[in-house]
């Protein structure tokens, strides 16, 4: 027998799942009885073991819906990327409800203490749980495909000689990498052109990473590495040549952007370029509520606009501004294609609700640079007025013939 909640309960989900996709679907409820949302064939199903409350629902469905898919309550049957684009593509869907940010009150300035523990809670897990899925260089950001054929490895390749020959590097010159991850562009940069490097990160596990890389190269003498806060750069009384910061702008938040900014532009010499690699969205908005509870807490994603902004009031030249939106989308496939391939040796690592988490963190954001307004940029500045680089382009995309094989 129905009883009246379990009737009221299944009202609900319908009104709810009504606006979700622009596919056709089936919801699977608890008692097997099943509904079919749309014309024609079924493109995927959702089968609900228990629902979130409709006050969670209601306050922020997106970490509701997670976090019932985390523990199990929700099951997504089809291509989990497919399933989260189509719920994108639909415009009354909850995935299109951004709240833009206009109240100073949500853009606090985040205190160096809370940065080591955000950063500490995604990027301290453990090297060998991103050793399984990302590329041999351990690169953790959007990679650079020039054909369809490249491997992760080739395009991550392919990414850092990019930023590489952006900064027209000279040997004997001085480059910052500002949160450098496993240290695999400080060395490149050292091993190509004969610069000296000096990696900062907040990862006291990629700090290890790197000094063990950096010994195996015997780089010591060009590539330094140590936990710093982007913070204490303009007291440190350090000057460089070039700066570059790739997927770190995202971990400063919205009331520390002009302050990033400004430390950049304290340590950089005149003349000198900084290139920045970042996620950035086309307006300020909140950050989604499963990624900032569970992947990136204290993230937030910049729009173009205030970047470019910031960066003038300084005196910044901009130089050059590349988008790789559908590069990070393929970069992300490889990295859920290799999440899954190694699935038997992370369950040894995590439990079923992190994986699940982690399963849908990969696919959601793939889904995104593919259908959502988030893209990813490359702005290249200079300090000032810098006459001695090319009056063109191209050298920028004169790729390097010798490419780097790393030691096993």
């Amino acid at each position: 027998m129905i009883t009246l909640t379990k009737t009221i309960d299944k009202a609900l989900v319908k009104a709810f799942l009504k606006n979700i996709s622009d596919q056709t679907f089936t919801v699977v409820f608890w008692d097997k009885e099943s509904y079919k949302f749309g014309e024609g064939e079924s493109k995927f199903e959702i089968v609900i073991h228990n629902f979130p409350h409709k006050k969670e629902l209601f306050a922020n469905p997106s970490t509701a819906l997670a976090e019932a898919y985390m523990a199990g309550d929700i099951e997504l049957v089809g291509n989990l990327q497919d399933i989260v684009e189509s719920i994108m593509r639909h415009k009354n869907s909850f995935l299109n409800e951004s709240k833009l940010l206009t109240m100073l009150g949500k853009c606090r300035p985040v205190g160096k203490r809370t940065s080591e523990r955000d950063i500490a809670h995604h990027y301290d897990i453990g090297n060998d749980f991103y050793a399984l899925w990302l590329d041999p260089t351990m690169s953790y950001s959007c990679a650079y495909f020039k054909t369809g054929s490249d491997s992760l490895y080739e395009a991550q390749m392919n990414k850092i000689h990019h930023i590489l020959k952006k900064l027209n590097l000279k040997e004997g010159q001085t480059l910052l990498d500002i949160g450098c991850g496993w240290g695999y562009l400080a060395i490149e940069a050292a091993k190509k052109y004969k610069v000296k490097v000096l990696g900062i990160t907040l990862s006291k596990e990629q700090l290890k990473k790197v000094e063990e890389r950096i010994k195996h190269e015997g780089l010591q003498n060009l590539v330094t590495v140590k936990l710093m806060d982007y913070r204490d750069l303009e007291k440190s009384g350090l000057k460089f040549d070039r700066v570059v910061s790739v997927g770190m702008a995202e971990h400063v938040g919205k009331a520390n952007l002009p302050l990033y900014f400004k430390n950049v532009n304290a340590i950089l010499r005149e003349t000198g370029l900084f290139l920045l690699h970042n996620i950035t969205d086309v307006l300020e908005t909140e950050v989604d509520g499963f990624i900032s509870k569970y992947i990136f807490p204290g993230g937030y994603i910049p729009s173009l606009r205030e970047e470019l902004y910031i960066a003038a009031e300084l005196g910044f030249h901009t130089m050059d501004i590349e988008s790789l939106r559908l590069h990070y989308m393929k970069t992300l496939m490889h990295w859920a294609e290799r999440f899954e391939g190694n699935m038997d040796k992370i369950r040894t690592m995590f439990d079923n609700k992190f994986i699940r988490m982690w399963r849908l963190y990969l696919n959601a954001c793939a889904a995104a640079f593919h259908y959502a307004k988030v893209d990813v940029h490359q702005i290249l500045l200079v300090k000032g007025n810098n006459n001695q680089l090319p009056l063109t382009r191209q050298y920028m995309y004169d790729m390097p013939s010798n490419r780097f094989t790393p030691k096993p």
